[in-house]
């Protein structure tokens, strides 16, 4: 079974992709993203399919060649309905001839044996997991379409754009439970790279509503002990201060200002939602574009 933060992730997101035309100001930049590479992959999804039709067994080692069946960081692998690795353009390639039925991705999931078990129900499909991004050097969450073509299953698969601010607040959720159950220990899970709270550009952060020190920093630790309320934003924003202001008076809102994403380390516009726990801030955000 899936482990609950990766179910989390994925019914988050299916919400996230059902819910983007209600939140057009700040995720149009992922969500244009999203419906390109989602072409791109239907795209080369068909022309992998018409090749495998035409050429049969010959098309598994084209798959494999560097570059014949890639378009950018797309690429083509193919699973025989055994669970056998037969064919693949990136890096999944050292598992080429390896049953893979029970292989993992990071998260503990077994989304091969998703796409075997859905190949084999309904022919095609979408899976969610994560893997190996070697742009980025680590796992990222990738987004995955297969097609089974006689016994030969076609896949497919983009690495998520930047983070919804929906999945942003179903974090930030989680956070204020944990706070809840456990107090200030929780705050060493919200710095901690495997306690649950930092995925990707996804991280929460807290900070004293009286003495606005930073408590908790999952995308900055060494933030931890700082005076937040001198913290200004590339635009010159006191944006922390303006936090603590609407958590005090309406209890949580939204906040927008632009920060470095630590996933590219690039100053970006960010959309975070605060909510007020006690005599704390508590808060998470998503990015939504380049600052212009």
């Amino acid at each position: 079974m899936a482990p609950l933060r990766t179910l989390i992730l994925a019914a988050v997101l299916g919400i996230a992709l059902n819910t983007m035309s209600l939140h057009a100001e700040d995720a149009a930049p992922g969500g244009e993203q999203e419906r390109t590479d989602v072409a791109r992959t239907q795209a080369l999804l068909d022309r992998a399919e018409h090749h495998l039709r035409d050429k049969g067994e010959q098309a598994l080692a084209t798959f494999s060649q560097s570059g014949a069946f890639k378009d950018g960081d797309l690429y083509v692998y193919v699973l025989h309905r055994d669970g056998k690795l037969i064919a693949s353009g990136g890096s999944s390639a050292a598992l080429i001839g390896r049953n893979v039925r029970d292989l993992t991705d990071s998260d503990g999931r077994h989304f091969f044996r998703e796409i075997l078990d859905g190949a084999k129900s309904a022919g095609t499909g979408t899976v969610e997991y994560r893997w190996y991004n070697p742009a980025r050097n680590r796992a990222e969450l990738k987004v995955a379409t297969y097609r089974s073509v006689g016994d030969r299953i076609l896949v497919v698969g983009y690495y998520a754009p930047n983070a919804s601010v929906e999945l942003a607040k179903s974090l930030l959720w989680r956070a204020v439970h944990e706070i809840k159950v456990h107090g200030d220990r929780a705050f060493e899970r919200f710095n901690s790279l495997n306690g649950g709270f930092v995925q990707d550009d996804l991280y929460v952060f807290v900070v004293g509503l009286d003495d606005e020190l930073v408590y908790a920093h999952g995308g900055s630790p060494r933030q931890v002990g700082r005076k937040a309320g001198e913290f200004v934003d590339a635009k010159g924003k006191y944006f922390i201060r303006e936090m603590i202001a609407l958590a005090k008076s309406k209890g949580e809102g939204d906040v927008h200002y632009a920060w470095r994403n630590p996933a590219n380390l690039k100053v970006e516009n960010k959309h975070s939602y605060i909510v007020r726990v006690g005599k704390y801030l508590v808060g998470a955000g998503a990015y939504t574009g380049p600052v212009r």
